[in-house]
């Protein structure tokens, strides 16, 4: 793809805006920012829908910030198995942001980091779990949208439905793919962006630094995550 045809065409997938802002879960004031800040399309000009109504019992999670415990959450896959957090304390959790449908998804799953990255680690440590926050009836929502999508883009890994958005909003994921990791002792080490390149295009950029990757690296190393935020 020419430079030209790039620019064209993310600017039409910056128009888009269903996948760069999750229908379920409006922006959350999320410390160390994590939240994402509005583009120029106009996204600053247009007022985050009010939270749905919680369901019967429902408990409100603590906010994400990092360094601090990454709030807990109990959600169903796709498979119809339960998957918490809690259940993989001692490990590297890693944390993706889904929509299948978005274009950011479709080209980082298909030509850019996130092609086979989440398998790629096997049976480490490391624990990567996908969640759709997106409401019934909104761009990749729907069931056969994400068995579409898993099957797509080969996903081994879990894809968790948290369709009435709370724990997207308790992590502040505001956009697709926004990514979180969290270190052995269950705290939040990395919140943002997958990497430094335009939409998932790798071409984009003279030198990519995958930030989840170095999160990970760094978290299993031991040391101090070198970049804990970056913009999602």
């Amino acid at each position: 793809m020419t430079t030209t045809q790039r620019v064209a065409a993310l600017g039409l997938v910056w128009l888009l805006s269903a996948c760069s802002k999750q229908a379920s879960a409006p922006p959350a004031s999320v410390k160390a920012d994590t939240t994402a800040t509005a583009t120029a399309t106009g996204d600053a000009a247009t007022k985050p829908a009010a939270a749905p109504p919680k369901p019967a019992g429902a408990v409100a999670l603590a906010k994400a910030e990092i360094g601090k415990p990454a709030p807990a959450f109990s959600l169903t896959a796709l498979d119809g198995k339960t998957v918490t957090l809690a259940q993989h304390k001692g490990k590297i959790v890693v944390l993706e942001w889904f929509n299948p449908d978005c274009p950011f998804v479709r080209q980082s799953h298909t030509e850019g980091s996130l092609k086979g990255l989440g398998d790629s680690y096997g049976k480490t440590d490391v624990v990567w779990l996908a969640i759709n926050s997106n409401a019934a009836g909104k761009q990749g929502a729907s069931r056969e949208a994400n068995e579409a999508g898993v099957k797509k883009y080969g996903i081994s890994y879990p894809v968790l439905i948290d369709a009435d958005g709370r724990v997207g909003r308790a992590y502040g994921a505001t956009r697709t793919p926004q990514m979180y990791v969290i270190d052995k002792a269950g705290l939040l080490v990395y919140a943002g962006g997958l990497d430094n390149s335009s939409g998932g295009d790798v071409d984009d950029v003279p030198k990519l630094v995958n930030f989840v990757k170095s999160a990970v690296a760094d978290t299993t190393a031991g040391r101090a995550v070198a970049s804990p935020t970056s913009e999602p």
